[in-house]
Order: structure tokens, then C-alpha cells, then sequence
């Protein structure tokens, strides 16, 4: 593992003056440090732009991904050396095979460190940044329009430090935490990459209606609203899951016939236990 610089002392923490400088209004400024603007920091980034009080600067070493990031307000940089070290908060959402080689430099830069790689624990992570606060936030890519899901977990984290977390955490959707680190690989597996679960369900739907005939546009715009819709409602009903399925299946009906496939002898339960079991045990591998 890389050996990280010895961590710079400050005399007082940056997220400390981050919530002295905080009014009755809203939060005033805050300068964000976003290391690595693929998919996830991106979509991150475009939900931090509308805060309106956030200083936003982004290190990235592709070019494309510096351009669309400048597009949105961030300052960007090529490397790490030409960064300002004016931060409130360091993002580092780079892939986790590359973590060990990314993060040391940033050990001497001031603010606390919000991760959102999977599987990079907290002590790896400050084995590569020092001892500071840091937080493992894992978010998931509906984010980019606001209806991301984040859950944290964060060490030696103060209320005012969380308050922050939150405030970058809930442009992009909703925020949960957990005390216990040992789940986050299983809320990665259910939340994090569960977007792409969802959207490979809308494509087997879209197939199974062009086989009973829909055209292809048709069929994927069926499969698209009726999942988009369905989770809207399940979020805005406040009921149950099995409730709602329940309303829509009457007996002897269409539903019922397809449910009746679809919960034959446990296989589609089976099959998503199996899927999530195999995302949280990756999870694992890759801390």
C-alpha cells in the first residue's frame, strides 16, 4: 500500500469555520474539492452547481471530462499540483483499483474526506490521507437528476462535518446513515448498484413486449413510464410494496397470471438474492 505524507495541522478545522460561517439564511460558502469526474462525480457535480454556495473544483487528468465539468461552474485541473489547498472537503470518487495510487497526494491538503469509492474502508483510507474525519458516502447515479439515494457512514465525524455531508449529499436526492461500516457493502449492493438492476429489468420488459408484438420505441416507452411511474407512486403512496402489488392484481385477472410466473417457487427472489449477495461479497474483494 502507498505511504501517505504526513497529514498538515491546522489550527482550526476548515469544516469548523465551514458551520462557523453558517447563517440563519442557508449555508454560505464552501469550497468542494471533486477528485475524478467520471459517471458517479459528475453526476455528483451537476447537483453541487445548483447549491449556489459551494466552491466547486475538480481534478481530473481527461480532458473531455475537465470540459464538461468546467461546463457546469467547477474549476478544473489537470493535476493535483495545481490545485489551490483552499478546502473545506475533499471528494475522491476514483474507481477503487486506482485509490492507493490517487489519494496520498491529498493527504496535505486541509478539509475532511468524503469517499465514495466501493469497498475502501475508512482505515485504508486514512492509511493514503492522514488522520483527519472521513466519510464513505455511497451514492448511485440518479443523482445526476436529483433522485439519488446516499447512504454515509462516518468516523470521528462532527455534527457540523454530517451537516455538510448532507448539504452535498441532498442536492442529489436523499440521504441515509448507518453506524456499522461492516453494511456498506451491503448498501452498496442494494442502492448503489441497484440503478442497474432497474434498468435491466426495463430492457427484458422492453423485449418481452416487442416479442408479444410492440414496436421497439413503443415498447421501450411502455417498460420505461410503467417503471418510472411504479416507483414514484411507491415512494408517494406510503404504503407497502406488496400493498400496491395487491391493489393492481385482481384475481383470476393478467396480473395475477403474470405474478403467478414471476413468483413461481421463489426463482425471481431467489435470483435478486443471489445478484445483490454477489455485489455486496465484490464489495468485499475490492476493500
Amino acid at each position: 500500500m502507498a505511504t501517505s505524507s504526513p497529514p498538515v495541522i491546522w489550527a482550526c478545522p476548515p469544516w469548523r469555520l465551514w458551520g462557523a460561517r453558517k447563517t440563519g439564511r442557508a449555508e454560505t460558502m464552501a469550497t468542494v474539492l471533486l477528485v475524478g469526474a467520471g459517471n458517479m462525480g459528475f453526476a455528483m457535480l451537476k447537483g453541487w452547481a445548483k447549491d449556489g454556495g459551494l466552491r466547486l473544483m475538480v481534478v481530473d487528468p481527461t480532458e473531455a471530462l475537465r470540459d464538461r465539468a468546467a461546463a457546469v461552474g467547477a474549476e478544473v485541473y489537470a493535476d493535483v499540483a495545481e490545485v489551490p489547498r483552499e478546502t473545506d472537503m475533499i471528494v475522491l470518487a476514483v474507481k477503487p483499483q486506482v485509490m492507493d495510487k490517487v489519494a496520498p497526494p491529498y493527504a496535505e491538503f486541509p478539509g475532511a474526506v468524503m469517499s465514495v469509492a466501493a469497498g475502501v474502508g475508512v482505515a485504508r483510507l486514512r492509511g493514503l490521507v492522514g488522520e483527519r474525519p472521513i466519510v464513505r458516502v455511497m451514492p448511485n447515479t440518479p443523482a445526476a437528476i436529483g433522485q439519488g439515494m446516499s447512504v454515509g457512514y462516518a468516523e470521528g465525524a462532527d455534527d457540523t462535518l454530517r451537516a455538510l455531508v448532507e448539504r452535498l449529499t441532498g442536492v442529489v436526492g436523499e440521504t441515509a446513515w448507518i453506524e456499522d461500516e461492516g453494511l456498506m457493502d451491503a448498501v452498496t449492493a442494494i442502492s448503489g448498484s441497484g440503478p442497474a438492476y432497474v434498468f435491466h429489468f426495463i430492457e427484458c420488459l422492453a423485449s418481452a413486449g416487442e416479442k408479444l408484438g410492440l414496436a421497439p420505441e413503443l415498447a421501450l416507452q411502455l417498460a420505461r413510464q410503467t417503471v418510472a411511474g411504479a416507483g414514484a407512486l411507491a415512494r408517494e403512496a406510503g404504503e407497502a410494496p406488496g400493498v400496491l402489488r395487491e391493489q393492481v392484481t385482481s384475481p383470476g385477472g393478467t396480473t395475477a397470471a403474470a405474478l403467478a410466473v414471476l413468483r413461481e417457487t421463489g426463482a425471481l427472489e431467489r435470483l435478486v438474492n443471489e445478484a445483490a449477495e454477489a455485489a455486496r461479497d465484490r464489495g468485499r474483494e475490492l476493500g
